[in-house]
Parts: structure tokens; sequence; C-alpha cells
């Protein structure tokens, strides 16, 4: 709850929204937002949920947490709840923030990255950058030995972060699509490596453009 009161706080500021803009907003009363940012209410999940996207941050999600105190050796699960907690439960729930990222495909790389998506997928991770889904489509990153990202598998990227040499990034190429390669330097160049070796490694030319550096993938199906 802490953490999304100082979120809201300070989008609030940013914006220069005020309690009685943001009640209108969401169609409850300036003292129903004040009792919630000063902790003396808490709202319900979708409420919370609906006053992140009125202040312009649909891609976060308050979620709960759920574990029960006499078993912590066990790993918590994670239950998506549409209603609020009820009085038996109150003791045993944690809010969390999660992130949601439109998933992307592939086509969409050619241009401008869209604005959203119908689909999206949650995460842990919160962006620098603006953050997008892919499908990996190929399998020139599924490697035999270490690092490997087999075909089918949800690719996180940021484009807020910087491509460095050993970084998995996303980079298109002058006329060409854009591929799913790792970064490296040889001899003061710059290639782009597939991890699986019966593919070629490509040569960064003048106008390589990274469109952001992978940080998550799982399988999704």
């Amino acid at each position: 709850m802490e953490n999304w009161i100082a979120l809201v706080k300070a989008k609030m500021r940013d914006l220069d929204i005020t309690q009685e803009k943001l009640a209108e907003r969401v169609g409850v009363t300036q003292g129903a937002v004040g009792h919630w940012l000063r902790r003396e209410r808490q709202p319900r999940l979708d409420m919370m949920n609906r006053v992140l996207a009125e202040l312009g941050m649909p891609h976060l999600l308050v979620r709960l947490h759920i574990s029960r105190r006499d078993r912590v050796a066990e790993q918590a699960g994670e239950y998506e709840a549409e209603n609020g907690p009820t009085p038996i439960e109150e003791d045993l729930l944690q809010y969390i923030l999660c992130f949601r990222y439109p998933v992307l495909a592939w086509t969409e790389l050619g241009g401008p990255l869209p604005k959203d998506s119908i689909v999206q997928e949650q995460t842990d991770y919160n962006a620098q950058g603006k953050a997008y889904w892919l499908r990996v489509e190929t399998d020139a990153m599924n490697s035999p030995t270490g690092v490997s990202v087999p075909e089918g598998m949800l690719i996180l990227v940021d484009n807020g972060l910087q491509a460095a040499p050993g970084k998995l990034v996303i980079a298109r190429q002058p006329g060409t699509s854009a591929v799913f390669r790792q970064l490296v330097e040889e001899g003061g160049q710059r290639y782009l490596r597939p991890l699986n070796p019966t593919y070629p490694k490509l040569l960064c030319v003048e106008g390589c453009e990274f469109l952001g550096v992978v940080v998550r993938s799982h399988a999704r199906y």
C-alpha cells in the first residue's frame, strides 16, 4: 500500500492533478481520495488499478501476494483478485506491484513503436524506457551450450537501456527487418552474433539501430 500511495502522490505532483480532479476521474469523492493517500482507508484492487490508469500508468498492475504465516518456508502463490480481502484473509495479504507491457509482432518494429497493444504480458521488471514483449520466431538464438533463447520464447525488450557488447539486443540494419542477436565487439568492429553457430555473424554497418536490450525471457504457450 505504501508503494502505491507514494507512486500516486508522485504522479499527481508531476501532472499537477489535485485530489479533487483525481476523485472526479475515478468517480469518488475528494474525501475518499484523501483517506486513501493518508492510509486511513484502503481502496479495493480494481480502484487502485483504475487510479493508476487514470494517472497515465495503465502498464502498472496491483495484485495480491498471499502467504501463510505458519508456512514461511514455502513459496508463496500469487492470485488475481477482483474483490477485496475477507476479514479472515486480511492478515495474510500484501500488495505487490506488477508491470504490464504490450506484446508486439516483429512486423511492428519497422517504424515507430506502437503506443499500445491488445495483448499484454506482466512482469516484475520496471523498465527504464518503453518496454515491449516479442515472441522469438527463429532458432538463431538457440545455443547448444550456455545461454539459449529457443524459438517460441517471449522476450522482454527495454529500449531505455544502452546496447553494449555482450548484451542481447534487438537491432535493425538499414533496409532490413529487426533481428534478435547478441552484440559483440571484435577488433574494434561491432557484430550481431547469433547464439546458434549455424547462423552467420552480421557486421553492424553504418546506420544500425538498436531497438532495445533484452532483459527477460520465459516460455508462454
